[in-house]
């Protein structure tokens, strides 16, 4: 009776949200990066020894895996020169040409905001400048990795602002590079700043319409790692982007889904993710995450608690964690955990 008197007080206060704050909610609102990237319609266009080359919108990662897989080096390096957006963005490609081609992409777009990225060193798994960007980054060697895991941040991140020189351990680099740091050089870390993501605290954080799409951008990408022979990641999904791991869960081949800081999955319970994978979720004692209703309706909300009993997951520690995003701070519990999750502990 108590949580359906909440759903009923948070549904008024949502209703509220909406008729009070339609102006700048609707102004604030973004559009989802979906589909293939730019220079698609050039790409189906051509063709190598006469062969066509593999639809950025149909193929499925094996399938491109396969076409690459029948390509001496030259004429692959031929594709990445004639279109590197494309060929950067290719799930299923082999990784050194995503890397060259996302480093042509990227100085292609003359655009300052993007110019760090193609910094010697970094690897740049994918780029797509639509928007406010989207961006993948390798750390470590992920050709090679015992280990593989994906951070899949929450809202305000995208190609300019998920590396912030001050965001050491809270952006989605930062988390990335403190978990391989830890980790090892068996492991590699991905930060996948992938989808179009909330910016600030709006309707687009209270409902699953970004997540969605986020979603569907995961799964394949997960299923293009698995084309290249990577070992089944493990998903690292904070605040917003565990919205997005939900909705891709039974979608992906992870081995394990850590949300944290989380506002809810999408699901009322493991059993509902539909997932093989193990599942866990952690927050903090002052996760400011806490005072957000777990609930769902008419679209707004994103359901049950991930770290509540009744949900099922499996409790991280997260007692020393500070804030919202304190998780990969070297020394906390919650690093710890994360370590052994990542290196297939118990598994």
């Amino acid at each position: 009776m108590r949580r359906f008197a909440r759903t009923l007080v948070t549904a008024a206060l949502a209703t509220a949200v909406v008729a009070g704050t339609a102006g700048w909610a609707s102004a604030g609102s973004q559009s989802a990066v979906t589909g293939p990237p730019p220079g698609s319609a050039a790409w189906r266009a051509d063709t190598v020894s006469g062969r066509p080359l593999p639809d950025p919108a149909r193929a499925t990662p094996s399938e491109v895996a396969r076409f690459f897989a029948g390509l001496d080096d030259s004429l692959a390096q031929g594709l990445v020169r004639s279109h590197p957006l494309v060929a950067g963005n290719l799930d299923g490609a082999p990784l050194a040409l995503r890397y060259k081609a996302n480093r042509l992409a990227v100085l292609a777009t003359g655009e300052p905001r993007f110019a760090s990225l193609a910094a010697p060193g970094r690897q740049i798994l994918a780029f797509d400048p639509r928007g406010r960007g989207t961006v993948a980054e390798v750390f470590g060697d992920l050709g090679r990795a015992a280990h593989v895991s994906v951070i899949v941040p929450g809202s305000d991140n995208d190609a300019t602002t998920y590396d912030r020189p001050r965001a050491s351990y809270t952006g989605p680099a930062g988390m990335a590079r403190s978990l391989r740091s830890a980790t090892g050089e068996a492991a590699a870390v991905i930060a996948w700043t992938g989808y179009t993501t909330p910016v600030g605290v709006g309707l687009d954080t209270a409902r699953g319409r970004l997540a969605e799409a986020g979603a569907v951008r995961l799964a394949r990408f997960t299923a293009g790692l698995d084309a290249v022979g990577a070992p089944d990641p493990v998903l690292f999904c904070h605040s917003y982007g565990s919205v997005v791991c939900g909705l891709a869960a039974r979608h992906t081949d992870a081995t394990d889904i850590v949300a944290f800081g989380s506002p809810g999955m999408r699901a009322g319970s493991v059993a509902r993710l539909h997932t093989d994978a193990r599942v866990w979720a952690a927050r903090g004692p002052d996760d400011w995450i806490s005072d957000v209703p777990n609930v769902e309706f008419a679209g707004l909300g994103h359901g049950a608690d991930p770290t509540s009993a009744a949900f099922g997951a499996r409790r991280i520690p997260a007692a020393d964690v500070a804030g919202h995003t304190g998780y990969f701070t070297p020394g906390t519990q919650s690093l710890k955990a994360f370590v052994s999750i990542a290196a297939g502990a118990g598994r």
